[in-house]
């Protein structure tokens, strides 16, 4: 993949919905997938039973795609957005 600053561990991300009060979805790194360069899984963050939201594929190039059909197509953005930019707080 690109040279970037991908997520490389478990975090949460705030989401705003389009229908719906916003969320904070849990994004975990799935490194034993081989779909994808990158694959990460999409959860409800904060339930004793988490919801499964699909996941986000990132190809060798850095294009991702959204394997489900829960989120729209904004809130997709805003997680392959918080993925490709995220950086660890201190």
């Amino acid at each position: 993949m690109t040279d970037n600053n991908y997520l490389t561990t478990e975090a949460k991300a705030f989401v705003k919905r389009v229908d719906g009060p916003d969320e904070v979805i849990r994004v975990v790194p799935d490194h034993l997938q081989k779909k994808a360069a990158q694959c990460y899984q999409l959860y409800t963050a904060f339930e004793e039973r988490p919801d499964d939201l699909g996941c986000i594929l990132f190809d060798e190039q850095g294009y991702w795609i959204y394997d489900g059909d829960l989120l729209s197509i904004a809130e997709q953005e805003q997680l392959a957005d918080f993925i490709i930019n995220y950086v660890e707080r201190l």
